[in-house]
């Protein structure tokens, strides 16, 4: 990179998906928070994806993709109920 390229900053919000212009972003922000408590909890518990699974009578594979952010599809609630049966 020369000395003499221009560099652009922009300081983004507390909401990426609002920053990438996403029509959804409060929800998504939301959603994306509840998904991290899973993950934490199932990380704090040291249990597999497949004991975490058993425990939310969900398919594996369905536990994978929301643990690797692919969540859009699942309301809020839903989400949060998961959270809830994985704390109590």
């Amino acid at each position: 990179m020369s000395d003499d390229a221009d560099v652009s900053i922009e300081t983004g919000s507390t909401n990426v998906y609002a920053d990438l212009g996403f029509p959804d972003a409060a929800a998504m922000l939301r959603k994306s928070q509840t998904v991290s408590e899973i993950c934490r909890t199932i990380k704090t518990r040291d249990w597999t994806l497949e004991t975490a699974a058993t425990e939310l009578q969900l398919d594996k594979s369905e536990l994978y993709r929301i643990t690797r952010g692919q969540f859009r599809s699942f309301s809020e609630a839903q989400l949060r109920e998961w959270a809830t049966r994985l704390t109590n």
